[in-house]
């Protein structure tokens, strides 16, 4: 039985990675294996290993690794921290195969791992861009580690190629955030209403922003001071998500806490899990903010989306993306526009979305299962032109 380890960090990449695990645990061949760390183990981010648990899914190793700290050099520390514990959790493992999602610092750890213990490395979600973050070389590091690449989209996938990996390594299977809205059963408006505990009684803004990494221009708090200062202009039900744990974070999340305590109509979620982010992202009137999900799921459901900023520079991008500038004023005219100009909302009618049917997870499983990882040319890397 062909062992696959799962390593995941943030709540995001697991609502991403759900239906594949699924697949994955299903499966009479293989077995799942799971690593758990990053901010699901810490109570300010919601503390979100209890829904891994509550879905089912047994967990082999938790990883705490965080360290609690506003300086720039506490990431870089809690990394190696993870690396340590993940070689012990490796050895004592004994996977076949590491299947990871995307480009947070601490997959890049958990790669970078199974790279020096020879395990194959099957990567989801390279060959993307984001131009704003340190995420975007961290995602081309992954990249080169790797022995098998699962892209989101065509132009990924020639991007991967392009930055000489082997044609055959490379497989379009369509972005897997897309396999959650085919799949989960949303909520209606009322059942949506009654969880989050307020009323659509007013325009429903979907706020959610991330530190941009590599942003030198303005300050976390002048990014924050204009965003919030933009949406006060408008009558609305404010509801917040937390963002990464990231530097910055912290600084994000006390701007929203004060905004709260003078506004009555905001609402703040460490955690809404995917179910309710989902049906809120089918009811919201305007996702503002710097979210990949604004990029990739927003779509299915007609949702305008105001993109502030750089961090999703790079991304292929549906007909529902208004980009925009930090400054209250840029940001105050976009809103306008996804609320107001009738010209762009006809648009969003017919707009069928660019990242895949939702098929991703039967895909990644087949791959998987019939990929002889034992052959030597999948470590063997050529570099091709």
């Amino acid at each position: 039985m062909r062992k696959i380890l799962v390593v995941t960090g943030t709540r995001a990449e697991y609502g991403l990675l759900y239906w594949t695990m699924k697949a994955i645990q299903e499966d009479k061949d293989l077995k799942l294996q799971l690593i758990v760390t990053g901010s699901h183990l810490s109570k300010e981010y919601g503390y979100t290993v209890e829904q891994i648990k509550k879905d089912g899914f047994k967990i082999d190793e938790e990883i705490d690794m965080l360290i609690d700290s506003n300086k720039k050099s506490a990431i870089a520390k809690s990394m190696g921290l993870e690396l340590i514990q993940m070689a012990q959790a490796f050895d004592r493992l004994s996977p076949d195969i590491l299947l990871i999602l995307g480009d947070r610092y601490e997959i890049f750890i958990a790669a970078t791992c199974a790279m020096m213990m020879n395990i194959p490395i099957a990567h989801m979600n390279g060959g993307e861009s984001t131009e704003g973050l340190v995420d975007e070389q961290i995602r081309h590091a992954i990249t080169k580690m790797a022995h098998i690449h699962f892209t989101g989209a065509e132009f990924y996938k020639e991007r991967v190629i392009k930055m000489g990996e082997e044609p055959w390594r490379v497989h379009n299977v369509g972005q897997v955030g897309i396999e959650n809205i085919k799949r989960l059963k949303l909520l209606n408006k009322n059942e949506l209403e009654k969880e989050l505990g307020l009323k659509f009684n007013k325009k429903v803004f979907l706020i959610t922003y991330h530190p941009v990494t590599l942003e030198k221009s303005r300050s976390i708090e002048e990014q924050m001071d204009n965003l919030i200062n933009a949406i006060s202009d408008f009558e609305a039900k404010y509801i917040f998500t937390y963002p990464n744990a990231d530097y910055g974070s912290k600084i994000i999340i006390d701007k929203i806490s004060e905004f709260k305590k003078k506004n009555s109509d905001v609402y703040v979620f460490n955690n809404l899990g995917q179910v309710k982010y989902l049906s809120l992202l089918k009811y919201a009137d305007v996702m503002i903010g710097n979210s990949s999900s604004g990029i990739i799921e927003a779509p299915s459901f007609k949702l305008p989306v105001v993109n502030i900023g750089d961090r999703q520079k790079g991304r292929l991008r549906n007909e529902n993306i208004i980009d925009t500038g930090y400054t209250k004023k840029e940001i105050k005219e976009a809103i306008e526009k996804a609320l107001y100009d009738e010209k762009y909302k006809d648009n969003l009618h017919n707009m069928v979305n660019l990242y895949g049917n939702g098929e991703t997870s039967k895909k990644i499983v087949h791959i998987l299962k019939n990929t002889d990882f034992n052959d030597k040319k999948f470590f063997l890397k050529k570099l091709t032109y």
